[in-house]
């Protein structure tokens, strides 16, 4: 199944080099803002801090928005685990409810034909204050890099998929796939810029999401 997929997005990312691009005309376009930090502590250990924030209805109104704080281990170099926690703020008009989210993942590193290939495993404990039910979230996103680094900014391609399913009640509600480039801006800042279609199942149906993402991260 993981190699399965691994070949599937391998050649993709082959697809989006060549030039080939698909445009998905359905669903709500949407621009997420993503911000993070880094801390180390020494060469395995470190402190992670994110904020993200996401505009939907032609990425004219901000609907969600989460800070998120946590400590990551390398514990080799081809496993990093964590511990995090995420404050979430989600709603229309202004109206946001919370969510609070710790979270623990363990991401397998790989490398296979010079490609870098990274499997993390997220187990969330979603709890709420309204009248939604407290629910238990299993994620899991298998991202490849390419080899090739392109001009002084180090641009490097990437293609990820990661599916959700709600592991109280065994459903599958979710899929992300994403598309897009790292690149170093300065010393310990880095770049990405990507494009994701996220497929979420909502009343019985799926319905579509374009998002161009933006992220910026500095490591100290």
């Amino acid at each position: 199944m993981l190699s399965k997929r691994i070949a599937f997005i391998v050649a993709v990312l082959l697809l989006a080099l060549s030039g080939i691009s698909y445009a998905y005309q359905d669903g709500d376009f949407q621009i997420w803002h993503t911000e993070g930090q880094e801390l180390k502590f020494n060469k395995n250990w470190r402190m992670v801090l994110e904020e993200e924030f996401r505009y939907c209805n032609d990425a004219s109104e901000l609907y969600y928005q989460h800070y998120d704080f946590g400590i990551a281990c390398d514990v080799n170099k081809y496993l990093t685990a964590s511990i995090e926690y995420r404050q979430i703020y989600e709603g229309e008009k202004g109206k946001f409810k919370p969510e609070f989210q710790p979270n623990f993942n363990i991401t397998p590193k790989y490398e296979l034909y010079g490609f870098k290939i990274e499997d993390r495993n997220r187990l969330e404990l979603k709890f709420y204050d309204d009248n939604r039910e407290d629910a238990v979230e299993y994620r899991n996103k298998l991202l490849v890099k390419a080899p090739w680094k392109f001009t002084d900014l180090g641009i490097q391609p990437y293609v990820s998929d990661e599916v959700f399913v709600r592991v109280n009640g065994m459903a599958f509600r979710r899929n992300r796939f994403a598309a897009g480039v790292t690149l170093d801006l300065l010393k310990g800042i880095r770049g990405d810029i990507y494009y994701m279609l996220q497929s979420t199942k909502q009343s019985g149906r799926w319905t579509d999401a374009n998002i161009l993402g933006l992220k910026l991260k500095v490591s100290f």
